[in-house]
């Protein structure tokens, strides 16, 4: 829970948001603002970043000759094959 106290000015400019927004209330609108304002400060973060950091062992059984493209295409064929097998 969270009390602010506003001046009169600003107390009329979120009056005119909430009407120019059809929030149904001011905390939705509030809520809405501090989301939109967080996704901003989100695009200039790398999609690693966003994630908080490279995901730790994933790569720890990889062949270490995976950033070759022909040997992640066999990887992949690899891993397909292996999922998509019938039962016997």
């Amino acid at each position: 829970m969270l009390t602010v106290r506003l001046d009169e000015e600003t107390e009329q400019k979120l009056a005119d948001l909430l009407a120019s927004e059809k929030a149904p209330n001011r905390s939705e609108l509030i809520k809405r603002l501090i989301r939109d304002r967080w996704l901003t400060l989100q695009l200039g973060k790398t999609v690693v970043e966003r994630q908080r950091g490279h995901p730790q062992h994933l790569l720890q059984d990889a062949p270490t000759d995976l950033s070759e493209r022909s040997q992640r295409k066999s990887a992949i064929a690899d891993y397909l094959q292996k999922r998509c097998a019938l039962p016997s």
